[in-house]
């Protein structure tokens, strides 16, 4: 098994099942194992009737696994397969946890899939669109249907016959197919109204066994079920489907219609009424175990199980699973059931919306183990210190984990808390003395105290972290708490340790009060008048008496007990410290107490011993710069350390590396290292109760527990990232920026107004806070909200608080879907004074001073009383304040001072109610404007109210008014507000610069077009800048229209181009003629007519030239590329046969006429070219264009053109009598064809321009003149091999194969070389098998009559063999002794190259592969002392024999005259063996001279790779 394999973890909490899947659990056939679904991966349990036990993962999909399924077939229990949302289904080996197979057929989300029990290799599998795909894994074969146009939500395969597949839809609809009829569909079942969630087949063949239903005439619920009447079937069975519409249905395949249906009963859960809601959330699925064929189990609306009895008669026909006991269900919806048989038990098993896996026995219906699991990353892990062997666990999925991993029962006692926490739970730590008390810290700044043996609600302390809480600890208390006597403060406070670099200390008696900045108390004990560095990390030594405390800029401070008084502080790391943990304080030597251990984001764990610090303290405080202790070996960030409390100097770190490291610390020895986890480790614990066991959790989602000492790394794997961790890495779930993909109908409908629910049991969180460190998002889940009685949910979306939410989650409380709102109501309102709604009492700005007034009279009196004596009493002056003083609601009928008194109390009860717009007020009528204007200024609570009031203050008060308003708004992010109040003042700069730093570049040009000079740079700058984004974001139109206005006219053409589109070319060529930019216009145009070219629109393209006198001559051009494109159509029209219709121009030309007389026609009566001045002038501007060389990979259409451009240059030179230039541009048209292999299009081009021969050239040329006497004989040569061509492939195929034995045996027999056998002895079997099909021309061969009389006559005979023989001797051009020397020589050039490149690469492979030599050992490897090069004999040739035989080559090259090796001619030797081959042939005799110089050449010139060329161009 692979959890006995070495390394492998003891117990592990695997990541919670994927929600919303029709089938992501299964069973094997064997009933060993258990898997499902989780996350992009699959779990495999070793299932029993006690615990179960982890079996391993099978790692391999890249996102979410929608589908699992084992294979059923006897004695293939070890095969599963598994489909995901990358579009994957692999095939596995549960054995050896490899992927055996995959294919990656479907082209969209695949929703369901199953291997049928009939066939060991079978798997079909659907997808969201409707394609259903069977695939063979042994014979990697594939067939694809499509039943139905409509979403698959389930499909299952007939246990009883191999071809039947059942397929349930979205809309209700359930169809069965027959796979071996093409998916020709048998039955559609009709019945259900909503989503089919499930299907199952009868395990029992026929339609006997359940004999007592009988004629459905009704539907009921359970307790009063539909029933038919059954006919004897033999050869049928019974298909059970449950939907979201609340009903199960049984389904008769013989009688294409429903005989049973069972409705869902409506439970009352711990005393509740049921819930609308829930109902929306309903998976209805369904199992019909092979153990007990007459009964079906299915889930229920909240988490219940129910086993229906078919054959029972009366009302309640189901029982409730678990209902012997209180707390056996589960408390959400169930998604997936799956049986099998262990122990002698008959096994259910069941995953939930709850994150439990739980096993139930089918005998008793009792839950027989729950196995729990984690929808988050596991941020934290803590050991009770109270409560041994109670781990806590925080996790992603805003809960907490109890673990009690000391319980003998149960190896999974996990206890959840989730009341109270809305967001991650990052952070834990246990009280030192108080049993049950655990103190968590969250996400989102939150802290708070939960009692673990209570049902209660976590206390939350009243003051908040702004950003996570990264650390929580429990220690002494500190001033002001520590000031109290011991009855009046706690022994021991929280401090918690968040984001922001603050730590609070929280009174756990008071936690509604308000917590304290310990920054305080360590500038004052300390006279600390800089600013401190943010903190990280806390830890208190296990005594009280000291504290360590992390900070961001990588150093620790060590600070004295209560005071705080700073001791010392450790310049270590650089980087931020995540981790800070002391030894245990029970170690057998007492003075390794005093060591520290500390980690952070330099991959580096130090130690410190700070006895000397600790135990004299110094006056000053003193800095540490050198560890006592350096553990190097990790390769990312450390993010947690923990001390084994059995062992000394005994230290566990984890890391971002993907591993865990056990350290010997006093002797800085790596001991075990752990890599069972899939991704980076985030927190770890020792076990307080076994000293062989750590616990570690991960962004994996689990817990593992293992034994440092059964691993077999004892150090970290090398590199900054090892390779196995980087294949770990790449199948985690990644965060998309776009749109997250939603498997089409896996989630429940709900009303427009909801979001929709996510199918897997994690969300991805728009923003990363506990790792943002790395740039890494967290992809797990948030909590939505909670309802009163029920566990929640928690794969809700947990979005920022400026944000939208993005999902919400189904548990969230919807309002009744009977509401409605009838219009009937508002057709009795009447617009009118009598049906307008009561307007609001404004809030009163003086509301003491009115409550005050609203008092009883006798009150009122008594005021009445106090103000006349205060307003007529002697000495007024004096008097009247004081006796006013405690009665300020009378100021407003005494003087301005009392008044003022009132203000000011109404200010204060403004501001502390939240309302400083009514404070502000009051200070104006004070006319306090200045002041008030400065309050709210500061408070950022400044208004359009008060900047317009604020020039009653002055000019300089309403400009500093504006601009504090302006940075305001700023940082409001309302930058086009802010800009409109800079122009106020007359800043147009600053509004522009404004706008275009934050890309409201539209806002800053219409600013900047209305204010500022038409010649003004900013303009331009503006237009540009924004030009450059538009272009970068692919918006092309609108930013040439940018450069555009930018008076950029070449660049906005350049940029229209950019799409390269037909239109777009158009476009920018036009504007580029108008703002008068010609050269840049010619070239879009040019490249316009290119792509018009590309699809046959020749007329188009004439039309894009003509309107640049310049291209007159890529005009010509294009008219000969019609011209011969329409020629070699109508020659050979099966051949250029192309689904686009060419766009011809309607000239009319002479058929009678020669290729070259129509070209020269059209030109003169089209184009006007008419002189040889004109003709001289085009092939000047078309001589400088140059395209690449011809290759095998050119296209025949592009290849097309560059021949075209050759044969106009080579008519113009004809025009001009330019003979020399028109050979050459003839024999450049050729060879153009013969590099790109295409000897068809040579052929062609060779009959259309020089028909027959082309000697009429040859007394058109100068004879002095060698170079185009050299031109004229490569073409010569050329086109006597296009004849040599021509007349091989038109030979009987039977003559040439009943008489090549005769040459084979010449050629050998004159060489005397065992290689020329082989080489004719190839193109023997060649000739036999690879001549062209000769039934398919059977006009081109010589029929023989039965008497054995040729068909045809005499003389009709000769004339063809006398043509023959003419082109046969006419080829004696082609052996020309100079060329095949050159060629010779290229060849032993080209040889000895690649020869020199073996060896280099060879040398290259073997420094690759020596690691570690020293010089003395390079230096006996170098090259010429092995070589891999080997000469004619099978020697080995070192490199100065190669370069000395390349130095010769090149100087034989150069003997040779330039007008022999610049020209090119076809290859020699290839045209000897062919010619040798042609004239072997008994219809033709080769003339003995050029047979004996064919010969002749090739014995002196011989080489393989030319006889290989030449059978595999003409016998193939």
């Amino acid at each position: 098994m692979a959890a006995a394999a070495a390394g492998a973890p003891e117990r592990v909490l695997p990541a919670s099942p994927n929600w919303y899947c029709s089938r992501c659990s299964d069973a094997s056939e064997d009933g060993s194992l258990f898997g499902f679904a989780a996350r992009n991966s699959i779990c495999l349990l070793v299932v029993r009737s006690g615990v179960p036990t982890f079996h391993g993962e099978l790692v391999g999909h890249t996102e979410r696994v929608s589908g699992f399924s084992f294979c059923h077939y006897p004695g293939q229990s070890n095969y599963c397969a598994s489909s995901s949302d990358d579009g994957a289904v692999k095939i596995w080996d549960v054995q050896t946890l490899a992927t055996v197979t995959e294919h990656t057929l479907h082209q969209n989300i695949i929703s369901a899939l199953h291997w049928s029990p009939q066939m060991k290799d079978l798997v079909v599998s659907g997808d969201e669109k409707g394609i259903v795909i069977c695939y063979w894994h042994n014979r990697s074969n594939s067939q694809q249907f499509f039943p139905e146009p409509r979403t698959i939500f389930c499909l299952t395969c007939s246990p009883h016959h191999e071809n039947l597949v059942a397929i349930g839809y979205k809309d209700g609809i359930v169809v069965i197919i027959d796979i071996s009829r093409k998916g020709e569909v048998v039955h559609r079942l009709r019945g259900h109204d909503d989503e089919i969630h499930s299907l199952a087949w009868c395990p029992v063949l026929g339609e006997e066994g359940l004999s007592s239903w009988q004629e459905e005439g009704q539907e009921d619920a359970i307790n009063g079920c539909s029933l038919e009447e059954v006919a004897t079937v033999t050869k049928s069975c019974y298909l059970a489907s449950g939907s979201k519409d609340q009903t199960i249905r049984v389904w008769s395949y013989t009688r294409n219609r429903a005989v049973m249906t069972l409705k869902l009963p409506f439970l009352k859960r711990r005393g509740g009424s049921f819930e609308s809601a829930v109902k929306e959330r309903l998976w209805l699925t369904v199992h019909w175990p092979r153990s007990q064929p007459t009964q079906i189990f299915s889930s229920c609306f909240g988490g219940e199980l129910l086993q229906s009895d078919l054959v029972q008669t009366g009302k309640r026909k189901w029982v409730l699973l678990g209902s012997s006991t209180e707390g056996q269900n589960h408390s959400r919806i169930v998604f997936n059931l799956c049986s099998l048989r262990s122990e002698g038990r008959e096994l259910l098993l069941s995953i939930s919306m709850d994150r439990d896996v739980k096993c139930w026995d089918l005998a008793t219906l009792d839950c027989r183990w729950t196995m729990p699991s984690l929808g988050g990353f596991v941020y934290s892990l803590a050991f009770s210190p109270v409560d041994t062997g109670c781990l806590a666990i925080g996790v992603g999925d805003n809960m907490i984990r109890v673990w009690n991993t000391l319980s003998i029962n149960n190896h999974y006692d996990v206890k959840t808390f989730w009341q109270g926490i809305k967001s991650k739970v990052t952070a834990l730590s246990w009280h030192p003395t108080k049993e049950g008390c655990l103190a968590f810290g969250t996400d989102d700044g939150k802290v708070g105290i939960y009692d673990t043996y209570s049902n209660k609600p976590p206390q939350i302390s009243s003051s908040y972290h702004k950003k996570t809480v990264y650390a929580l600890a429990w220690g002494p208390p500190v001033p002001p708490l520590s000031l109290g006597g011991d009855g009046d403060r706690p022994s021991v406070t929280l401090y918690s340790c968040a984001g922001e670099g603050i730590v609070f200390q929280h009174n756990p008696w008071k936690l509604n009060g308000e917590a304290h900045d310990i920054n305080k108390v360590i500038r004052g004990t300390n006279a600390i008048k800089h600013k401190l560095p943010a903190h990280t990390e806390i830890s208190w030594k296990p005594d009280g008496s000291i504290l360590a405390i992390g900070n961001e800029d990588g150093s620790m401070e060590i600070f004295q007990a209560p005071e705080l008084k700073l001791l010392c502080t450790i310049q270590q790391h650089h980087k931020l410290i995540n981790a800070i943990r002391w030894h245990h304080d029970h170690a057998a030597q007492p003075e390794l107490s005093y060591m520290i251990a500390s980690g952070s984001n330099n991959a580096v764990v130090y130690v410190h011993n700070i006895k000397n610090v600790i135990e004299n303290p110094p006056e000053r405080p003193v800095t540490i710069t050198e560890p006592f202790r350096t553990l190097l070996g990790h390769t990312a960030k450390i993010t947690s350390l923990s001390w084994s409390p059995h062992h000394d100097g005994r230290l566990v770190s984890v890391s971002y590396d993907g591993t865990a490291e056990v350290w010997d610390v006093l002797k800085e020895e790596p001991l075990h290292n752990y890599r069972g986890h899939r991704g980076r480790l985030l927190c770890v614990q020792w076990s307080p109760v076994e000293a062989d066991c750590i616990y570690t959790g991960a962004d994996d989602f689990c817990v593992h527990k293992w034994v440092p000492a059964k691993q077999e790394h004892s150090r970290p794997p090398q590199g900054k990232k090892s390779i196995e961790l980087e294949k770990k890495r790449s199948l985690a779930l990644k965060p998309k920026a776009k749109k997250k993909k939603k498997p089409l109908g896996k989630v429940p409908a709900v009303p427009d107004s909801e979001c929709a629910v996510p199918t897997v049991n994690e969300d991805e969180d728009a923003v990363e806070t506990p790792l943002e460190e790395n740039g890494l998002l967290d992809q797990e889940a948030g909590k939505a909200q909670q309802e009163p009685e029920e566990r929640p949910s928690t794969e809700g979306h947990k979005d920022s608080p400026t944000h939208p939410p993005l999902a919400c989650a189904p548990d969230v409380q919807k309002p009744p879907v009977t509401f409605r709102i009838l219009p009937v109501r508002k057709e009795h309102i009447k617009p009118g004074p009598d049906s307008s709604m009561k307007r609001k009492k404004p809030r009163s700005i003086l509301p003491l001073s009115t409550s005050l007034d609203h008092r009883s009279k006798e009150e009122l009196h008594q005021d009445c009383m106090r103000l006349a004596t205060c307003l007529h009493s002697k000495g007024q002056k004096e008097d009247l304040p004081s006796c006013s003083r405690d009665h300020v609601h009378l100021g407003l009928f005494t003087n301005r001072p009392t008044l003022y008194r009132l203000m000011e109390a109404e200010g204060r009860s403004h501001l502390e109610n939240g309302h400083p717009e009514l404070f502000q007020q009051l200070m104006i009528w004070k006319g306090e404007l200045k002041g008030a204007l400065q309050l709210a200024a500061e408070r950022g609570e400044l208004t359009d109210q008060l900047v317009a009031l604020s020039p009653m203050a002055g000019y300089q008060a309403w400009m500093w008014t504006v601009e504090a308003f302006t940075k305001q708004l700023c940082f409001q992010e309302q930058y086009v507000k802010a800009a409109s109040h800079l122009l106020s003042l007359h800043k147009v700069y600053e509004a522009v610069e404004l706008l275009k730093t934050h890309s409201f570049f539209r806002e800053a040009i219409a600013i900047a077009k209305a204010r500022l000079h038409p010649e003004d740079p900013v303009l331009k700058d503006l237009y540009t800048s924004w030009a450059a984004i538009l272009e970068k974001d692919g918006h092309y139109s609108l930013a040439a229209k940018c450069y555009l206005g930018a008076a950029a006219p070449y660049d906005a053409a350049k940029v229209l181009s950019k799409k390269g589109d037909l239109t777009s070319l158009k476009a920018a060529a036009e504007l580029s003629l108008i703002a008068g930019e010609k050269e840049l216009s010619v070239t879009f145009s040019f490249r316009c007519a290119q792509e018009l070219l590309s699809a046959k629109n020749w007329v188009g393209a004439q039309e894009v030239l003509q309107q640049h006198e310049s291209l007159l001559g890529q005009r010509l051009v294009f008219c000969l590329h019609e011209l011969l494109h329409k020629c070699l159509s109508e020659r050979n029209p099966v051949q250029n046969r192309s689904p686009s219709i060419p766009c011809y121009h309607s000239w009319v030309v002479n058929q009678d006429c020669s290729f070259i007389e129509i070209v020269t026609t059209v030109w003169q009566s089209i184009f006007g070219v008419h002189t040889a001045e004109q003709a001289q002038n085009m092939f000047e501007q078309l001589q400088n264009i140059q395209y690449p060389p011809a290759t095998s990979n050119t296209p025949p259409q592009q290849l097309l053109f560059y021949v075209s451009h050759e044969l106009t240059l080579a008519l113009l030179s004809h025009q001009t009598a330019s003979w020399k230039e028109a050979v050459k541009a003839i024999l450049r048209a050729v060879t153009q064809s013969y590099d790109a292999g295409n000897f068809t299009l040579m052929h062609e081009i060779c009959n259309i321009i020089v028909p027959g021969d082309c000697d009429h050239l040859r007394e058109k040329l100068d004879s002095s003149d060698i170079q185009s006497l050299s031109a004229y004989r490569s073409l010569q040569a050329f086109v006597a091999y296009v004849q040599l061509y021509n007349l091989w492939w038109n030979f009987p195929g039977d003559s040439l194969i009943l008489e090549h034995g005769t040459l084979t045996s010449e050629v050998c027999n004159n060489e005397q070389s065992t290689l020329g056998c082989q080489i004719s002895c190839a193109s023997t079997s060649s000739s036999t098998e690879g001549i062209h099909d000769t039934e398919a021309r059977p006009e081109e061969f010589f029929h023989k009559k039965d008497d054995g009389t040729s068909s045809e006559t005499d003389s009709s005979i000769n004339l063809n063999l006398l043509k023959k023989r003419q082109a046969l001797s006419s080829c004696g051009v082609l052996l020309s002794e100079q060329h095949a020397a050159v060629q010779s020589v290229r060849r032993d050039i080209s040889r000895v190259q690649q020869s020199l490149a073996t060896l280099i690469h060879q040398h290259q492979k073997n420094n690759l592969q020596q690691s570690t030599t020293d010089e003395q050992d390079l230096v006996e490897t170098q090259l010429p002392l092995s070589s891999p090069s080997m000469n004619e004999v099978g020697e080995p040739i070192s490199l100065p024999d190669l370069m000395k035989q390349l130095t010769e080559a090149n100087q034989k090259l150069a003997e040779f005259p330039s007008s022999i090796k610049d020209l090119p001619f076809p290859d020699v030797l290839e045209c000897c063996l062919v010619m040798l081959h042609v004239g072997a042939q008994r219809v033709v005799d080769l003339d003995p001279e050029l047979r004996e110089q064919c010969l002749h050449l090739l014995q002196k010139f011989r080489a393989n790779d030319v006889y290989r060329e030449a059978c595999r161009k003409f016998f193939t």
